[in-house]
C-alpha cells in the first residue's frame, strides 16, 4: 500500500477464502492474529491494520464469486484482467510522438483527469496532422485510471459501413466485457446513458465527421459518471462547437526541427541524417510543410534509397503527389457540398495569398455565396486567413490543383480551371481549334502568345471567370467571341476595338478594364441586368462611358486615368449606386447632375483640375457618408451640400486651391465626424457653425491654411467639440502676417492626436486637460526663434501625462517637441549617435510595461523613424560616449512601445538579457550628393545626434500606475491609437516604424 501511495502503483486485492468485511473490521482469525502482534510491536501492528483497511476498500476479487467458485477458471480470469491493465501501462511509447511532446502534455492538462465532473475535449486539425496519434497516446497512458474505456476507431468509415447501431453495440460490449444487444440507435442512446452514468469511463471517438455520430455515442455530459473523459478527433471544428465540448484543441504543424527529427526516424532509422543527405532531407521537409503524415510516408518510402532516387522522388512529387497523402487529405474535400468544393478549388487554383476581400468579390460574382462557404472551409482546416489573405497548407493546395489536373494532366483544355502559364502556352502552341468547353475559369498573365490566346478565349463557351494581364497588345487580333456565361471579367491591355457584337453577358457581375485603347466599351445601348461593379482604369482613348440606364444593379463605379471630358448624364439618375470614385481624369470638366442617387454612400473625386463646378445636387442624399475632393478645380462649394447631404460623416477638401466660398451653413450636418480642409490659398472663411460646441466632430485637420479662415469676429476657436480625437493645425498661417492669431480653448479629454508643427498663428492653448488619457501623438515643432506657446505644460510634465495615460498594453505613443529639455533629464543618459544598448534585469518582461525611447534630431524630417531592435551578447564599445547638447540639436523625439504590442512577434524573447536599439531617419533636406546607399546611410545616422532607451516601470513613485484596459480603449475608437508598423520580424532583430 505504501508503494501505491508513493509511486502510484496499482493494487488489486484478492480475498481468498476470507470475507472482505473480516479484513476491513479485522475480526475472526484476523482479530486474534493482531491481538497477539500488538503485544510484541504495537506500532507495526497499527500500520498493518491501516493497510488492510485501505486494501479492503479497494475494488478487488473474491475467487468464490468468480466462475461459480471454480478456482482454476477464476484465477485465469484474474490473470487476464491483470495482463489487460499491464498492456495499457507498458504500451506507452514515444515512437510516434516526435515533435508532439508539448501537445501531449497540453492535452493531458486540458483533460484534467484528477478532477471530478465529466469533460469532453476535441482535437481538431487537417488530415494527417497527428490528431489520432496524439489522442491514442494519451488514451493508452491514462486509461488504467478509469473503470471502463473504449476506442471507437475511424468512426467516419465504420459508421458508413456498419451503421451507428453496431458501433453502439461494440462500444457497450467492450466497456462491460460482455455481449450487449442494441436493437436501434435510440435504444443504444438510452443504454449508454443508463449503463455508464454511474461509472467513470475514458472514451476516444476518432475521426468524427457528422454530428449524428456524437449524438449517438456521447450525446451529453450527463450520460457518463463523474470523472469520465471523452476525447474526440475531427477535421471539422464546427462539429465540436455545435456539440458544446469543453475545450477545442487545434493541432499545430511541426516546426522545422521537429520535422527533421521525424523524417530522420523513418528515413534513416536514427536521429541524424546520413552524411551528404542533409540538403535532400531539408527539401523533403519543405515539401511536407510540417505535416506528420507526409513525413512518415515519404520517410518510409525513401528508406534505403540512394541520392539519385531521392532526387528523382522529389522531382516527381512536384507533378504527381504521393497517393497515400492525397487520399488522406481528400477525405475533408469529399465531405464538402458541391458549391463548397467549387469554392475550395477556386481558392486552391487562383486565390492563395490573395486578399480575402479581393477573392470574395470574384467568388461572389461567380454565385458561390462565399462567406458561409469560407467559414466551412476554415472549420474543416482546409484554408486559413492570415493578415487578411487566404492561405492553406502547401499539400492541401496541391490536393486542390491535383483534383483539377488529375484526370487530364497533359490536356489542360479538358480541365475546369487553367492557371499555369505552361498550360496556357501549351494550348496556344498547338494553335488549333480544340474543345475547351470544360474550362470555366482561366487566369493568364504575361506571356508572348497573346494573339493565339485571344483565339483560344474565343472558343471557350462556358467561361465564368476570365482574368487576363498581357502587357503587349500590338498587332494582335481581338477576340471574335467572349462567353456569355462570364460572371467576372478582368482584362488588362484589351485591344482597341469594342467588345464583339455577340457578347451579351447578361450574367456578368464584375467588369474591370485596365490599360485599354478602347474608345467605347460597346456600340449603342447594352442591358446588363446583373452588373454590380464597373472599373475603367487607364483606358486612355475612352471618349464616353456606357449609358448607365442599362446597368440597373450597378453599385460601384470607378473611373481612373481616362481621357474623357464628361460622364454620361444617366449616372446622376442611377438609384442603386453606392460607391463612385473618379481619379486622375485630367480632361473631365463636367460631372452629371445628381437627381436620383439616393443610395450613394461614398463619392470621391481626385486630381481632376479641369472640373471647376461642384456637381449640382437636386435631391436628398441621406445615404452619403463620405465626400472626398482632392486637387479638384472647384471654386464654390454650393449650399446644397449642407442642405441635402445631412448624414455626412467624413468631409475632405484637400489641395483644392481654387475654392473661394463655402455657401450656406453646416448646421444640418449633425453626424459629421471628420473634417479636413488642406492648403487653401483663396478661401475667405469656413462655415460659421462648423466647430460648434454641440458638434460631433472627432477629427479637424486644417494644415497649410494661409488665409483668415476662421469665423468672422473670432480670433480663435470659441469651442472645441467635446468628442474631438484629432486636431491638426500644421503650418497654419505660415508666412502670412494677415492670418489672425489662433487661440485654442481647453482641450477635451477625448483628444488623442494633437499636431501643430510650425503653426505661426497659434499662440495659445487652453490648459491641457488633466484627464487627456488618450494622448498618443503630440507634435509641437517650431522655429527656435518663435515665442513659446501659452498654456502648453513643460515638456517633462507633458511626457509624464502621456506616460500615465499610455500605461496600457498593446499600444504605443509618439511625442515631438522643439528643444532638448527632456533629453537633458533623461536617465540613463543618452548616448552619442543613433545606437543604444540596454542591459536587462531578470524578469524585466514582467516588472516593466514597455520601452521608452528618446532621441535628439539635428533637423526636421518627413518620414517616420525606423527603430531596429536586436538581441545582443555584449555591450557596444561606443556606449560610454554620452550625448552632449550642440547648436545643431533642434528636435526631441520620444516614442513608447509596450511589450503587449511586441509579444506576438517572432523577435520577442523574455530570456534576452541585452537589446540594442538603433534609429534610422530621413531628413527633409537630403543633400543631392547622397546618390549611393552608403552615403544615404551615413546621412541618416547624422540626423540623430543622441539616443537613449529605458524600461518603463509598472510602478510610479506614488504607487501603481493606473492602467487602462485595452478593451476600454477600443471602445473609445481605436482608429486614433498610435499603431506601429513592423517591417522586419526575425528572431535576431525587429524593425518597427513609428
Amino acid at each position: 500500500m505504501k508503494c501505491r501511495d508513493e509511486r502510484g502503483q496499482i493494487v488489486i486485492p484478492i480475498f481468498y477464502h476470507v470475507d472482505p468485511s473480516e479484513v476491513r473490521k479485522q475480526k475472526g482469525e484476523f482479530g486474534k492474529a493482531f491481538a497477539k502482534q500488538e503485544q510484541e510491536n504495537i506500532t507495526k501492528a497499527r500500520s498493518w491494520r491501516k493497510a488492510l483497511v485501505d486494501a479492503s476498500n479497494l475494488a478487488g476479487w473474491e475467487p468464490k464469486q468468480i466462475a461459480s467458485g471454480h478456482e482454476s477458471v477464476g484465477i485465469k480470469k484474474i490473470v487476464e484482467k491483470i495482463l489487460d491493465k499491464l498492456f495499457f501501462i507498458n504500451s506507452k511509447s514515444d515512437d510516434d510522438l516526435v515533435g508532439m511532446e508539448t501537445r501531449l502534455q497540453e492535452l493531458k492538462s486540458r483533460l484534467e483527469t484528477g478532477s471530478g465532473g465529466v469533460r469532453m475535449v476535441g482535437i481538431w486539425g487537417v488530415g494527417g496532422s497527428g490528431k489520432t496519434t496524439l489522442a491514442s497516446c494519451v488514451y493508452t497512458e491514462i486509461s488504467h485510471q478509469f473503470e471502463g474505456h473504449f476506442i471507437v476507431d475511424n468512426i467516419r468509415e465504420e459508421s458508413s459501413i456498419h451503421g451507428l447501431k453496431q458501433l453502439q453495440k461494440r462500444f457497450l460490449s467492450a466497456v462491460f466485457k460482455r455481449k450487449v444487444e442494441v436493437q436501434s440507435v435510440a435504444e443504444g442512446k438510452r443504454k449508454i446513458k443508463s449503463m455508464l452514468c454511474r461509472i467513470s469511463v475514458l472514451i476516444l471517438l476518432d475521426d468524427v465527421d457528422d454530428l449524428g455520430q456524437l449524438e449517438a455515442l456521447a450525446g451529453s455530459h450527463n450520460w457518463f459518471g463523474g470523472g469520465s473523459r471523452i476525447i474526440i478527433t475531427t477535421r471539422d471544428e464546427h462539429l465540436l462547437r455545435t456539440h458544446k465540448v469543453d475545450m477545442v484543441l487545434p493541432v499545430s504543424l511541426l516546426s522545422n526541427d521537429d520535422a527533421i527529427r521525424l523524417l530522420n526516424k523513418h528515413a534513416y532509422q536514427e536521429n541524424k541524417p546520413i552524411e551528404d543527405y542533409e540538403t535532400l532531407s531539408q527539401r523533403v521537409v519543405s515539401y511536407a510543410s510540417g505535416l506528420p503524415l507526409a513525413l512518415k510516408v515519404l520517410g518510409s518510402f525513401l528508406y534505403d534509397k540512394d541520392k539519385n532516387e531521392w532526387m528523382s522522388t522529389l522531382a516527381r512529387l512536384e507533378d504527381i503527389p504521393e497517393t497515400e497523402i492525397m487520399d488522406k487529405l481528400k477525405i475533408s474535400y469529399d465531405g464538402l457540398k458541391p458549391v463548397e468544393k467549387e469554392l475550395f478549388l477556386d481558392i486552391a487554383c487562383f486565390f492563395r495569398e490573395k486578399t480575402k476581400d479581393y477573392a470574395i468579390e470574384i467568388l461572389d460574382a461567380c454565385g458561390f455565396h462565399p462567406r458561409i462557404g469560407i467559414t466551412v472551409l476554415i472549420q474543416k482546416a482546409l484554408i486559413t486567413i492570415s493578415n487578411g489573405k487566404f492561405d492553406m497548407h502547401d499539400l492541401v493546395q496541391q490536393l486542390g490543383q491535383y483534383i483539377v489536373r488529375g484526370e487530364h494532366p497533359n490536356n489542360p483544355e479538358k480541365q475546369s480551371r487553367v492557371w499555369l502559364s505552361e498550360d496556357i502556352e501549351d494550348m496556344c502552341s498547338r494553335d488549333a481549334i480544340m474543345e475547351t468547353d470544360n474550362i470555366k475559369a482561366i487566369e493568364c498573365s504575361d506571356h508572348d502568345c497573346s494573339s493565339r490566346f485571344y483565339k483560344l478565349v474565343s472558343n471557350m463557351k462556358k467561361l465564368r471567370l476570365l482574368s487576363v494581364r498581357i502587357t503587349d497588345n500590338e498587332d494582335v487580333e481581338e477576340p471574335t467571341f467572349l462567353s456569355n456565361e462570364l460572371r467576372y471579367l478582368h482584362w488588362e491591355v484589351y485591344p482597341a476595338s469594342p467588345f464583339p457584337k455577340s457578347f451579351q453577358p447578361t450574367k456578368l457581375v464584375v467588369l474591370k478594364l485596365c490599360f485599354s485603347l478602347q474608345k467605347e466599351l460597346w456600340k449603342g445601348y447594352k442591358y446588363l441586368p446583373h452588373l454590380k461593379e464597373l472599373l475603367l482604369s487607364d483606358v486612355y482613348g475612352l471618349v464616353k462611358t456606357p449609358d448607365f440606364g442599362g446597368l440597373p444593379c450597378l453599385q460601384k463605379f470607378t473611373l481612373q486615368f481616362c481621357g474623357l471630358k464628361e460622364i454620361h448624364p444617366s449616372l446622376g439618375n442611377h438609384s442603386n449606386l453606392v460607391y463612385v470614385s473618379i481619379h486622375q481624369c485630367n480632361k473631365l470638366s463636367k460631372f452629371p447632375t445628381i437627381v436620383q442617387m439616393k443610395k450613394l454612400e461614398h463619392l470621391e473625386i481626385w486630381y481632376c483640375r479641369a472640373l471647376q463646378e461642384f456637381p449640382e445636387i437636386q435631391t436628398n442624399m441621406d445615404s452619403l457618408v463620405v465626400l472626398d475632393l482632392i486637387h479638384v478645380g472647384i471654386k464654390v462649394i454650393p449650399s446644397s451640400v449642407g442642405e441635402y447631404c445631412t448624414n455626412l460623416i467624413s468631409l475632405h477638401f484637400c489641395y483644392c486651391h481654387d475654392i473661394k466660398i463655402i455657401e450656406g451653413n453646416f448646421r444640418a450636418l449633425t453626424h459629421l465626424q471628420k473634417f479636413e480642409f488642406t492648403s487653401s490659398t483663396k478661401l475667405e472663411k469656413l462655415p460659421e457653425d462648423l466647430f460648434g460646441e454641440n458638434s460631433c466632430l472627432e477629427e479637424i485637420s486644417l494644415p497649410w491654411m494661409r488665409q483668415p479662415f476662421l469665423p468672422s469676429g473670432c480670433l480663435g476657436f470659441p469651442f472645441l467639440p467635446c468628442f474631438l480625437r484629432k486636431l491638426d493645425l500644421s503650418y497654419c498661417g505660415l508666412e502670412n502676417e494677415k492670418c489672425p492669431q489662433i487661440l485654442l480653448p481647453e482641450l477635451p479629454s477625448s483628444i488623442a492626436i494633437l499636431i501643430a508643427d510650425f503653426c505661426d498663428s497659434l499662440i495659445s492653448i487652453g490648459d491641457f486637460h488633466t484627464e487627456c488619457e488618450w494622448l498618443c501623438h503630440v507634435s509641437f515643432l517650431k522655429e527656435m526663434t518663435t515665442s513659446p506657446l501659452v498654456g502648453v505644460p513643460g515638456n517633462e510634465k507633458l511626457l509624464g501625462s502621456m506616460l500615465k495615460g499610455k500605461a496600457i498594453e498593446n499600444h504605443s505613443f509618439i511625442l515631438k517637441l522643439a528643444g532638448v529639455e527632456i533629453p537633458k533629464g533623461f536617465t540613463p543618459p543618452l548616448i552619442n549617435g543613433n545606437k543604444f544598448t540596454l542591459q536587462l534585469s531578470p524578469n524585466w518582461y514582467s516588472d516593466y510595461s514597455g520601452f521608452l525611447i528618446c532621441a535628439v534630431l539635428t533637423g526636421s524630417y518627413t518620414l517616420p523613424p525606423k527603430i531596429t531592435m536586436k538581441h545582443e551578447n555584449r555591450m557596444d564599445c561606443q556606449q560610454d560616449v554620452v550625448w552632449e547638447e550642440s547648436v545643431d540639436d533642434k528636435i526631441t523625439w520620444v516614442g513608447y512601445v509596450s511589450f503587449g504590442s511586441l509579444r506576438h512577434t517572432a523577435w520577442w524573447n523574455p530570456t534576452s538579457n541585452m537589446i540594442s536599439f538603433s534609429m534610422n531617419i530621413f531628413s527633409s533636406a537630403i543633400p543631392d550628393d547622397t546618390s549611393d546607399s552608403d552615403n544615404m546611410s551615413e546621412y541618416m545616422q547624422e540626423t540623430c545626434s543622441g539616443l537613449g532607451v529605458k524600461l518603463l516601470s509598472r510602478q510610479s513613485e506614488s504607487g501603481p500606475v493606473e492602467t487602462t484596459k485595452s478593451s476600454e480603449f477600443l471602445d473609445k475608437k481605436d482608429d486614433y491609437s498610435h499603431k506601429l508598423r513592423i517591417e522586419y520580424d526575425l528572431k535576431s532583430f525587429l524593425e518597427i516604424v513609428f
